[in-house]
């Protein structure tokens, strides 16, 4: 049975990973060994923060509107609820972006579900 020698596969994988561990502070980004465990660690941290990244930004959204409400004399949930009652479809991100930027056209919004709540 003839030989096989790894060598040019090898140093293909290594040179990937170590191509991805570009920027990593010393050995992490030198040496193999480190480097893989390193980049295999950072790639689990995306994939996670890829879906926390969507929580985080929802509750940044719900802070601003909620800050926005207590400016205007109501508290979030009833805000909520009554928009739904007006069957206003706005998303929280739409409202959020007017609490933070535009308070008129926010004070509008409230204005519209203030006329919906129930009392």
């Amino acid at each position: 049975m003839s030989r096989v020698k790894g060598g040019v596969i090898r140093h293909k994988r290594q040179k990937k990973v170590l191509k991805n561990a570009k920027g990593y502070v010393g050995g992490r980004s030198k040496l193999f060994r480190t480097a893989k465990e390193t980049h295999f660690r950072a790639m689990a941290y995306a994939f996670r923060d890829r879906k926390q990244r969507k929580r985080h930004f929802r509750r940044l959204w719900i802070t601003r509107i909620s800050a926005g409400c207590e400016m205007s004399g109501i508290n979030y949930s009833q805000f909520i609820a009554a928009l739904s009652r007006a069957n206003v479809a706005v998303d929280r991100k739409i409202l959020a972006d007017l609490a933070f930027s535009d308070m008129p056209a926010f004070e509008e919004v409230v204005r519209v579900a203030k006329a919906h709540m129930m009392n």
